[in-house]
């Protein structure tokens, strides 16, 4: 190691099957770690993770875990398309029914935009009745200029 600095490095999946054999040998935490020249604390950590999960194999992912998945954000843009007047709150809910796990607005909001549409808040404009609609054509002849 150059400059006693520390170099992260993981175990590879062989190193992590001996140190898990010799556990089950019955040997302790300590001894192990000293013989690897690891330690202490990675050693009870592999140990801790392959009494839990069965298993020492590094899980590779990063970030947070999603929310939905890739059909589910199909489905939020299928139903934005389908119907252009709802907002993101009650897709949300349609999709939380659908799929029986909860959903957030924004969850929704962040999945449309990955389809391309955007501008799902939760406010509505009124609709226009036939006489405003009548009035309002009469009102833009009168000051067309």
């Amino acid at each position: 190691m150059a400059n006693n600095q520390s170099v992260r490095r993981h175990l590879d999946a062989f190193t992590r099957g001996r140190i898990i054999g010799k556990l089950k040998e019955g040997r302790s935490v300590t001894s192990v770690a000293a013989e690897f020249g690891i330690t202490h604390s990675i050693v009870s950590r592999l140990w801790r993770q392959f009494q839990t999960t069965g298993t020492a194999i590094r899980r590779i992912s990063s970030g947070r875990p999603r929310g939905t998945t890739p059909a589910d954000d199909q489905y939020i843009v299928l139903q934005a398309r389908r119907n252009r007047r709802q907002t993101a709150g009650e897709i949300a809910r349609h999709t939380t029914q659908a799929t029986g796990r909860p959903i957030s607005r924004f969850t929704v909001a962040r999945s449309l935009h990955g389809g391309g549409l955007f501008a799902r808040r939760p406010v509505r404009c009124v609709p226009l009745t036939p006489t405003h609609q009548r009035r309002h054509s009469l009102w833009c002849r009168e000051h067309r200029n």
